[in-house]
């Protein structure tokens, strides 16, 4: 026994000897202007992937590394990034000392211009918004240029929507429910108070939420993680808004365990760079922590961002001829005044409880409770009147006169109105407020308004909760699994704005008859004023149930992970309005839908050595179809959308990773495949009725089965030429395309009205082949940059962006264009080559753009950390013209009406579309104190 136990402890001590002759690594983080340590520093050995954080006073120790050429990483967010070559020898501890970390004030380029796109800007009714945030913190350098750089024109990375990707505050999701987007406005204005932020690219691994094709964005709001101090920053720019004001203030933890943080801004501008698009953003944000003891800490979020925007026209190429690609047509002036009578309006504030349990050393679980409420309201003009106050209404138009045909289908142009449209056009080219006053003053009904301004409103409660569970299994592998629970009840109805001088608005539609004029048949010809409900009203309720696990294998070659997920999704609709077309389907609540889904990842990262790496990720998975396109036409009816299923994804990537001290590269090859997509539009048609082919109804477009695929190459490269030069370059190479015919069918209320089944079967879309629209599907950018060691710096890049087509029209590639249904056989002159030429898809211009940057930072005192500083970038500096995406109008559903359309040259109902900006600056002064 005395044997075993000295052989025991010999064993015992010749293993403690051989782990203490592994190398050592220490060192201290410290702010290069202030000389303070900084904390929460990430440093990483990246051969081995060990990653530690820096404590209170910034130092950080590694144990037990792998002899030899080591490199270390030390990165935090507004911080350029430090890559380290050391020499580690066996036995001995490194001692670096001090490691420098210079302020990134490049970071104001990211955090303090969100790029709202011109969708967003335009006539759209989501509660979502398709911005370019999603990695705009980040400092890879591909991702960098596609947020700012070839953001500007509407990239999207590895052409994918921003649905694809998932984004949270504390782990909640904040992907809408209705159409899977993020609303970037409910906390825009606040950069300071986000700037903790985490991203995966692609399905690369996450500890938070299994995620998407495109990536997570997680957003960290825990007061004590805060660097402490106080900022203020003033900015001037001429893109959305014209200033922004903003001030921040981060106490740290305190003695007694608290810690705060609060932040205000505002944003405002008359006009933006678009005509009429006035702008007006307040924003708040306070979180507070409350440290119990070692184990337990409680922290409540509080963020407030009100926002309201007036809309810009998407246009033809025939209005951007007459009137400039700055041009919008709806505002006008009224008192002096513009008035954009396309507002959007957004105001959901969020309030979030966050508990955090240090279980022990390996081991936390952080739960999360929130409850979002709120309001988005996007406005526009109801006309009882057959007079369409849009001063781009198609008879107000000269391609309308130089189109016409008689019933024989004679061309017959008149040249002389057309003059008159066009003088007159160009003299009431914009919205005439004061006539739509005197019309409802001069109403054959006395105080009855024919013309009153609504809003479009979505009225939400969101009740989120979580749990985010991370656990050290052992040395090498690490779990991570999250539970997340949503319940949503979204109110939808017409909310009247502005009577314009009347004393109320009749709730009826005039254009139908009988009780289909009745919007609530409960309520018939209900009077409705300023604030009251009309139209249509309903609720939709969505629960979501989400379970994710995944787990981490470290080892020193190779790190690989798996990760699954489990989500059930349930819609209902409830009718709060019994509608005169859909009497029996219509009011009280629908039938319940349930989706179940399910998906799988993996990964694997192949250390060839420190400085080089194999990446490959893989994923598939199964989503439930949007909220937005569950119903074929909820505004009106309980039904939901025929042949729905759920969508199943398919993503893979492989990256070849160079980190050195001057080179770091990343070359990427990537694919994805999303099937049975579901899209639904709504737009007024000519020609597609059922008995004599000159029918025209007001419809929703239903395109099911939809299959796309993207494919291509990114490459993110940086070059430090000199300690003062670096040199930039990021390419994006894609092919995104329909893969496959999809299904179309119309709900017509029309159809409703005479007797039959709204939803009408078009057949097969005729996608295949055809491109994924409103994107450039290649991106090349070169940059240099001067980083001078007194803290000032200038950036120069050009940034060439090809390949972006229009989106197309669905109804007209089904059979339905080329065949006529009174006859059953093709139109005249429907030949496959003049067909073919007819749907031949636009494709933009290739363009290239110019930005300039620069900046720089003083320390103000060398007794404390206080620090000023100024950033300021021109983009598009040659002032390129550019269309930045469009879609073809459906109107002209058939053949003979498109040919009869353009016989001219120029349509009335032609494509419509955006510009990017021109020339733009933004500079940004700021102090820390």
């Amino acid at each position: 026994m005395k044997k075993l136990v000295l052989s025991t402890l010999f064993v015992l001590q010749a293993v403690f000897v051989f782990a203490q002759e592994k190398p050592a690594l220490t060192g201290k983080v410290i702010d290069a202007k202030s000389q303070e340590p900084l904390k929460n520093v990430v440093t990483t050995i990246q051969s081995t992937n060990q990653t530690v954080l820096t404590d209170f006073e910034g130092n950080f120790v590694f144990q037990n590394l792998p002899n030899g050429e080591q490199t270390l990483v030390v990165r935090f967010n507004g911080y350029l990034s430090q890559t380290l070559l050391l020499e580690l020898t066996e036995g001995e501890t490194l001692e670096l000392g001090n490691v420098v970390l210079e302020e990134d004030i490049t970071t104001e380029q990211q955090l303090s211009l969100v790029t709202i796109t011109e969708s967003d800007l335009g006539d759209d009714n989501s509660g979502s918004e398709s911005t370019s945030g999603l990695l705009q913190a980040s400092r890879d350098t591909y991702q960098q240029a596609a947020a700012f750089n070839w953001g500007q024109a509407r990239f999207r990375i590895r052409g994918l929507d921003n649905a694809y990707g998932r984004t949270m505050i504390n782990g909640i999701s904040m992907n809408k429910i209705y159409d899977g987007r993020p609303q970037w406005s409910n906390w825009g204005g606040l950069n300071d108070a986000t700037r903790n932020q985490e991203f995966t690219m692609g399905t690369a691994a996450s500890d938070f939420t299994f995620g998407g094709a495109l990536g997570t964005q997680e957003i960290n709001t825990r007061a004590s993680h805060y660097r402490p101090g106080n900022r203020i920053t003033f900015s001037g720019t001429n893109t959305n808004y014209s200033w922004r004001a903003m001030g921040t203030h981060v106490s740290g933890l305190d003695d007694k365990g608290w810690a705060f943080v609060v932040s205000a801004s505002r944003r405002w501008a008359d006009e933006g760079q678009f005509e009429g698009t006035d702008y007006a953003a307040n924003s708040m944000f306070a979180s507070v922590e409350k440290k119990i003891n070692d184990k337990h800490s409680l922290n409540f979020t509080s963020i407030y961002a009100q926002n309201s925007r007036g809309k810009s026209s998407p246009n033809t190429q025939e209005v951007a001829d007459l009137m400039g690609v700055r041009y919008n047509s709806y505002w006008g002036w009224q008192d002096g005044k513009k008035r954009n009578s396309r507002d959007k309006d957004i105001e959901e504030p969020i309030n979030m409880l966050s508990h955090y349990w240090k279980i022990n050393e390996k081991t936390t679980l952080n739960t999360n409770v929130a409850f979002q409420s709120g309001s988005i309201g996007n406005s526009r003009i109801d006309n009882q009147l057959s007079n369409n106050p849009d001063p781009t209404y198609y008879k107000n138009l000269p391609s309308y006169y130089l189109n016409l045909h008689d019933n024989a289908g004679n061309w017959i142009p008149n040249y002389t109105q057309a003059a008159n449209a066009e003088q007159y056009f160009l003299s009431n080219s914009q919205i005439n407020w004061n006539a739509m006053y005197i019309a409802n003053q001069n109403s054959a009904d006395a105080g009855k308004s024919v013309y009153v301004l609504y809003e479009d409103r979505t009225d939400d409660k969101l009740w989120s909760a979580n749990s985010v569970l991370n656990a050290g299994i052992s040395d090498n592998i690490s779990m991570n699994a999250s539970v997340n629970f949503q319940r949503l009840k979204s109110n939808n109805h017409q909310n009247l704005l502005d009577l314009m001088g009347g004393s109320y608005f009749l709730d009826v539609d005039p254009f139908f008859t009988g009780d289909a004029t009745q919007s609530d048949l409960n309520n018939p010809d209900r009077q409705v004023g300023e604030g009251d409900t009309y139209g249509y009203n309903y609720n939709l309720f969505a629960t979501t149930l989400e379970a994710f696990t995944q787990f981490k294998f470290t080892y020193n070659k190779v790190d690989f992970y798996l990760a699954q997920t489990f989500k059930r999704s349930q819609y209902q609709r409830e009718g709060l309005y019994r509608n005169g077309i859909y009497a029996d389907n219509s009011y009280g609540k629908g039938d319940k839908v349930i989706f179940e889904n399910f998906g799988f990842k993996g990964g694997l990262t192949y250390k060839i050595t420190g400085r080089h790496l194999l990446d490959f990720n893989a994923m598939y998975m199964t989503a439930a179809p949007t909220m937005r396109n569950s119903f074929s036409n909820a505004r009106l009816n309980n039904n939901f959308t025929p042949n729905l299923e759920s969508e199943s994804i398919s993503s893979a990537d492989v990256s070849y990773i160079i980190r050195a001290p001057k080179l770091k590269a990343r070359l990427t090859a990537f694919g994805s495949q999303i099937k049975n997509s579901t899209e639904i539009s709504f737009f007024y048609a000519e020609n597609i009725g059922d008995t004599d082919g000159d029918e025209d109804s007001f419809v929703s477009e239903i395109v099911t089965s939809v299959d796309k695929q993207n494919i291509g190459l990114e490459l993110g490269l940086e070059y430090q030429i000199t300690s003062t030069i670096k040199a930039t370059a990021a390419a994006s190479y894609g092919q995104y395309i329909y893969s496959d015919n999809a299904k179309l069918v119309t709900n017509d209320d029309a159809r409703t009205i005479a007797g039959l089944n709204p939803i009408r079967n078009f057949g097969t879309n005729y996608l295949k082949d055809y491109k994924l629209p409103g994107m450039p599907q290649q991106a090349y950018s070169f940059g240099l940059e001067y980083r001078d060691p007194h803290f000032w710096f200038v950036s120069a890049n050009m940034n060439y962006l090809a390949d972006s087509y229009l989106d197309i029209s669905n109804i007209l590639r089904t059979d339905n264009f080329t065949i006529d249904r009174t006859t059953g056989v093709s139109y005249p002159g429907a030949t496959e080559e003049s067909v073919r030429e007819l749907l031949k898809q636009e494709k933009f211009d290739n363009f290239m753009l110019f930005n300039l940057i620069g900046g720089k930072s003083w320390r103000i005192s060398s007794k404390n950390r206080n620090t000023f500083g100024f950033f300021a970038s021109i983009n598009n500096l040659l002032d390129i013209e550019y269309k930045t995406g469009g879609f073809e109008q459906s109107r002209k559903a058939t053949f003979v009406d498109a040919q009869q359309d353009n016989v001219n040259g120029t349509p009335a109902f032609g494509p419509k579309y955006f510009y990017g900006y021109g020339r733009t600056y933004f500079v940004n002064f700021y102090i820390n104190f």
